[in-house]
Order: C-alpha cells, then sequence, then structure tokens
C-alpha cells in the first residue's frame, strides 16, 4: 500500500475536526447576545405610541374623558380617570385590569382606564378616594356555622 507524504494511506479520509463547540464559536455566540442585549432599549423606543408598559405617563382625552396615569417611584401606577382615582391591579401574565371593569385584562394601563372610562356610564363618575361605604355589623355570629 502507498503512503502519501503525511504517512496516511492514499486515498484516505483526511481526519475530522472535533464535533462540538469551539472557543471561537462561543465568542460569536457571546457578541451576538451582548449586540441583542444593547440594541433591545433601542428597539423597544419604535414600538407604538400608548402600547408601551414602559412608558412613566400618560394625559389622554378618551370619549369625552380625561385619563392621566402617573407610574410612581415604587413603580405602582396612580391613574385617574376626571381627577378620581381608578385603582388598577397588574395580573401575573402582566396584563391589567381595573376595579371598574374586572372581567377583562388589557395589555397597559392606558388600555385598563379607557376601558373603564367606557364602562362608565354618560354623567356617572369614579367615587372619591375614602368615600366607599362602610359595611357595619350589629351583633349576631359571623362565618362558618356547622
Amino acid at each position: 500500500m502507498t503512503t502519501g507524504i503525511d504517512g496516511t494511506p492514499k486515498g484516505a479520509q483526511p481526519p475530522r475536526e472535533p464535533e462540538g463547540r469551539t472557543r471561537r464559536d462561543v465568542a460569536r455566540g457571546l457578541r451576538t447576545g451582548a449586540l441583542a442585549a444593547a440594541l433591545a432599549p433601542l428597539l423597544a423606543a419604535f414600538r407604538a405610541p400608548g402600547r408601551t408598559p414602559d412608558r412613566a405617563s400618560f394625559d389622554r382625552m378618551h370619549r369625552g374623558r380625561r385619563i392621566r396615569g402617573v407610574r410612581g417611584a415604587d413603580g405602582h401606577w396612580h391613574v385617574t380617570i376626571d381627577g378620581r382615582p381608578l385603582h388598577l391591579m397588574r395580573r401575573a401574565d402582566g396584563t391589567w385590569l381595573s376595579m371598574v371593569d374586572h372581567y377583562c385584562s388589557y395589555p397597559t394601563p392606558l388600555d385598563a382606564a379607557r376601558a373603564a372610562a367606557d364602562a362608565l356610564a354618560p354623567g356617572e363618575r369614579l367615587r372619591e378616594a375614602g368615600t366607599e361605604p362602610r359595611h357595619e355589623h350589629r351583633g349576631g355570629r359571623h362565618g362558618v356555622r356547622a
């Protein structure tokens, strides 16, 4: 049998590179990830207005009602409709619901406030903070009875 210059038999396949990732592949992946992380805030800035959950405030008129929202330093939204507070809650899936329309979820606090404004009848307003009716219990037993 004849051999080549490198000592391998003529017609034999050259040795294969080891399978798996090389250091070069890992470095390329890390650079790609870093570039994506750097560009993410820029891409988020080009979303449609009113749909960006990271906005710090909004002030809009919606069907004759003034809707204002400000995200506080604590991260909670403080939303009002015609100057009266609207309580919003964030669901586990990231959507929002209000105490006026608590059967549906909305992608942003602004969308939840718009839906609450739509649910109010003409001339109807939200209650002032602290004016909810009190439930007074006078005597009697409460709770589960066996």
